[in-house]
C-alpha cells in the first residue's frame, strides 16, 4: 500500500508532549488571569441543579426562620433580664428569665446543627448530579478533544473544581440564607427598641462594608478564576509526568520536566497568593468597620443613658444585636471569597459540559448489519493538526478474509488508518467504505462492536484480569474469556500468575 506525501504522525505519535497535547499548559499558566465570564448565568446553572432538591430546601428555609427567631430572642431577653429582675433585685425573676435564654440558646444550637445535616445531604446529591452530568460528558467527547487537552486538568474539573462547588453549596447557601434574615429581622427590632440608636447601627457597619466589598468585589473574583485555572494545568502537567515516566527516563529529560514543573509550581503559587491576599482584605476590614460601630453605639448609648432617654438594659440589647448585625456580615463577607472560588469552579465545570459531544450517528443513520470486511479508503487525507497532514489521497482496498499488512517507519500513518477505521476521527477529505456504505453514515458505536481491535499501547484497568479481557463484552461467559486468551496465546502465563484469571490488575 502506498501512503502518498504520508508525514509523521502529530499529537500523540511522537515523545509525549509532557506539557500538554495541543498547545502547553504552561502557555496558560503564564497568561493573564482570566476574568470570570457570566457570573450571573453561571449562579443560575448551579440552581437548576439545586432546585432539584426542593424538599430539603423547603425544610431547610423553615428550620432557618425559626432559628433566626430564636436568635435574635436571646438578646432581648438579655435586656429583660437587666431591666425587670436584676435592677429591682428580684432573683425569681432572673432565675426564670436565665433559664428561659438557656432553652433559647439550646434550641437554636439544635436547629443550626440540623440545617446543617439537611443542607449538606442535599449539596451532595446535587454535586453528585453535576459531576455524572460532566463524566458522562466526557465519555461523549471525541479523542481530538483529549488530544488538544492536558488530562490533569479534566481530572482538576471533576475533583477540586466540583468540590470548590460542594463547600459553597453545603455550608455557604444556607448561611446566605440564614445572615439575609438575620439582618433584616435584626434592624426590625432595633428600630422597635429604640429608632435612634438603630439609626446610628444601621448607618454605620452596612453601609461602610457595602461600599468597600464592591470596591474588592471584580479583583477578587479574576483572581479565584486565575487560581483555578492555574491550579488545573499543574494537575494536567502532574498526571502526564507521572504517565510518561517511562518516556521521560528514556530520553533522560528529567532535568526539564523539574524545571517545566516549578515554572507551573510558582504560577499557581502566584496566582493563589493573590487570590488568598485580597481575600485576606475582608476579615480586617469588617473587624474594623464593626468595632468602629460598636464605638459610635457606646458613645450614643451612654449619652442617652445619662439623659435619661434609655435603659441600660437597653444598651446592652442594642449592643448584643449590634454584634450579632456585625456577625452575618462578616459570614457574607467571608462566604464571598468562597463563593467567588466556586463560581470559578463552576465556570470551568459548565464550560467543559458545553463542549460539542463526538457526532455519534448521522441524521439518518444506515443500520449497522453484520460487516463482511470490504473496506475501501477512497482518496483520503487527514492531519491531527491542520498545519501537519498525516495522509494524503491516500487510496486502498482490502476484501473480504484478506490479511492486510501496513509497512512503514514510524510516524507514516499505521496507526491512523485504523483510528480512522474505527472513527476514533473522521477524514478530513475523501471517504471510507465499509461493504459500500460510506462508515460516516455508520453509527459509530454498532460499527466499533463489530471490530476488534489490537492497541499499540495496551491499558489495564483496575480489576481482576477476567475482567479485563472481557472488558470488550461484558456478556461474554467465563469460557468465552478463556477461549480468547487462547487465541491471543495468553492463556498460558495467566495460569502462572498468583491467582490466574483472578488475579487482580492495578
Amino acid at each position: 500500500m502506498a501512503e502518498p506525501g504520508a508525514r509523521a504522525e502529530q499529537s500523540t505519535r511522537e515523545m509525549p508532549p509532557l506539557m500538554g497535547r495541543g498547545g502547553p499548559p504552561m502557555a496558560r499558566l503564564m497568561g493573564k488571569p482570566e476574568p470570570a465570564k457570566d457570573v450571573r448565568g453561571t449562579l443560575l446553572r448551579l440552581w437548576g441543579y439545586l432546585r432539584r432538591q426542593r424538599l430539603a430546601l423547603i425544610v431547610t428555609a423553615a428550620i432557618v426562620v425559626v432559628n433566626t427567631g430564636l436568635a435574635v430572642t436571646g438578646p432581648y431577653l438579655l435586656g429583660v433580664a437587666i431591666d425587670d429582675a436584676l435592677t429591682p433585685g428580684d432573683l425569681a425573676k432572673l432565675a426564670q428569665v436565665g433559664l428561659l435564654m438557656l432553652g433559647v440558646y439550646a434550641l437554636n444550637a439544635f436547629f443550626t446543627w440540623l440545617q446543617a445535616y439537611i443542607m449538606a445531604g442535599a449539596a451532595q446529591r446535587t454535586v453528585r448530579d453535576l459531576r455524572a452530568d460532566l463524566f458522562d460528558r466526557l465519555q461523549d467527547l471525541p479523542l481530538r478533544y483529549f488530544d488538544g487537552n492536558p488530562h490533569g486538568d479534566l481530572m482538576s474539573r471533576l475533583t477540586n473544581d466540583i468540590e470548590a462547588i460542594n463547600t459553597v453549596l453545603s455550608e455557604s447557601v444556607t448561611q446566605l440564607i440564614s445572615g439575609a434574615l438575620s439582618l433584616f429581622a435584626i434592624a426590625a427590632i432595633m428600630l422597635w427598641l429604640n429608632p435612634l440608636l438603630a439609626l446610628v447601627t444601621l448607618l454605620t457597619t452596612p453601609v461602610m462594608i457595602t461600599l468597600l466589598t464592591r470596591l474588592l468585589m471584580r479583583r477578587t473574583r479574576t483572581a479565584f478564576r486565575a487560581q483555578q485555572s492555574t491550579l488545573g494545568a499543574l494537575n494536567g502537567l502532574i498526571e502526564e509526568t507521572i504517565s510518561g515516566q517511562r518516556v521521560v527516563k528514556a530520553y533522560g529529560r528529567e532535568t526539564a520536566v523539574i524545571a517545566h514543573f516549578d515554572t507551573a509550581n510558582q504560577s499557581f503559587r502566584r496566582a493563589a497568593t493573590q487570590a488568598q491576599i485580597f481575600a485576606g482584605f475582608m476579615g480586617p476590614i469588617t473587624n474594623f468597620v464593626n468595632n468602629t460601630g460598636l464605638a459610635i453605639l457606646g458613645g450614643v448609648g451612654g449619652w442617652m443613658v445619662i439623659q435619661g432617654m434609655a435603659t441600660v438594659g437597653t444598651i446592652a440589647s442594642f449592643i448584643n444585636y449590634s454584634r450579632q448585625f456585625g456577625r452575618p456580615l462578616n459570614e457574607i463577607a467571608n462566604l464571598f471569597n468562597t463563593i467567588q472560588g466556586a463560581v470559578a469552579g463552576a465556570e470551568r465545570v459548565f464550560e467543559l459540559i458545553d463542549e460539542t459531544p463526538e457526532h455519534v450517528a448521522a441524521a439518518a443513520p444506515v443500520a449497522t448489519k453484520t460487516l463482511a470486511g470490504d473496506v475501501i479508503f477512497d482518496d483520503v487525507s487527514f492531519a491531527y493538526t491542520p498545519d501537519a497532514p498525516v495522509l494524503k489521497h491516500v487510496s486502498l482496498h482490502a476484501s473480504p478474509g484478506q490479511t492486510v499488512a501496513l509497512v512503514g517507519p514510524t510516524g507514516a500513518g499505521k496507526t491512523t488508518i485504523v483510528n480512522l477505521l474505527t472513527r476514533f476521527y473522521d477524514v478530513d477529505s475523501g471517504r471510507i467504505l465499509v461493504d459500500g456504505a460510506d462508515i460516516r453514515t455508520l453509527d459509530r458505536y454498532a460499527l466499533r462492536r463489530q471490530l476488534g481491535i489490537v492497541l499499540q499501547d495496551t491499558y489495564l484497568f483496575t480489576g481482576t484480569v477476567l475482567e479485563n479481557i472481557r472488558y470488550g463484552r461484558l456478556d461474554a461467559s467465563d469460557e468465552e474469556v478463556h477461549a480468547a486468551a487462547r487465541l491471543a496465546n495468553a492463556e498460558q502465563f495467566i495460569h502462572r500468575l498468583p491467582h490466574g484469571y483472578a488475579t487482580l490488575l492495578s
